[in-house]
This record gives structure tokens, sequence and C-alpha cells, in this order.
């Protein structure tokens, strides 16, 4: 699993910088502020993204991806719960499988294994069979917002 190094967290910064997302990192074994499910998960408190060096990228990147996501009125008064229905908790799934290839430790089948073994769920079994043959939906999602282009390319806005 590709956790928040410091190379890793550099990416993230250079990345979220364009969506006006602050990466702060915590300290070893201190609260993560903002997260949503404890322990080294990521946390999101206004424009801010919280990671430790033993938070797992996949985390990470889809607590951003709530960010770039959700509305500015919900991106107003964020903090922890990131809320959102199915169809964008789908898109928000999608677009941390893009970003990934951003990243300069990883890839999408990497971001895909480790979303497995965290126990994301999908209907065909598996992140990877999900994004390459049943999330439509999802990129439909992301193409509306103007997030992604046609060709699956990150458009680097947020949802407006």
């Amino acid at each position: 699993m590709i956790l928040c190094t410091e190379s890793v967290t550099q990416s993230l910064i250079q990345i979220l910088n364009y969506y006006q997302l602050t990466v702060v990192s915590v300290e070893n074994d201190a609260p993560i502020p903002g997260s949503y499910w404890g322990e080294s998960e990521a946390g999101l408190i206004d424009n801010q993204l919280y990671i430790r060096p033993d938070t797992p990228l996949h985390s990470a990147l889809h607590e951003a991806c709530h960010f770039i996501c959700m509305d500015p009125h919900r991106r107003d008064v964020l903090d922890t719960d990131a809320g959102g229905d199915f169809d964008e908790e789908n898109a928000v799934c999608y677009l941390q499988i893009l970003l990934s290839d951003h990243i300069s430790t990883t890839h999408r089948q990497q971001m895909c294994a480790d979303m497995d073994d965290w126990g994301y769920t999908f209907r065909l079994g598996s992140a990877q069979a999900w994004f390459e043959s049943d999330a439509a939906d999802a990129k439909s999602w992301l193409l509306r917002h103007q997030i992604i282009d046609h060709n699956d390319q990150i458009t680097w806005q947020k949802r407006q």
C-alpha cells in the first residue's frame, strides 16, 4: 500500500495546488484533524487536507477528490464529513484513480489494488474491473461538471 511519504506528499502538494487545496502534514501518531474514518485516514476541514506519513495515498486522494467534486456551498462549510450522494461518490472514486497517475510513485493499477485492499466494494469485484468496464456513470458525472474531458484527461478544475 502506498503511504504519504515525503515524496508522495510533495506530489500531492503540487497536484492539489491546482484546486486550492492545501496539504497539511500532521506529526506521527498525532490525531488527524477532520478524519472521518479516524486512525491514519486523511482528514478534510475547509480547504485543508490533513495527512500523516502513515496515511494511505488512496485515502488522501479520496478525500481530495471529495473536495474537488463537491459543490461550492458544501466546500464552504466543509468539516470532516464530505457528504455527497451515490453518483458523486462514484465520481470521487473514478477521479482518484485518474489522479493517481500524476503521483510520482504510483499508477492507477496500484491505486485500484490499494482501494481493493482497504475494502472499497464494486459490483464487478474490484476497483480496476469497475473502472475499466462499469464506470460510465462516474465518467459522465465528471464530464458534466467539467472535471475531466472526453479523453479522461483532468481539466484541473473543481466543481462549480
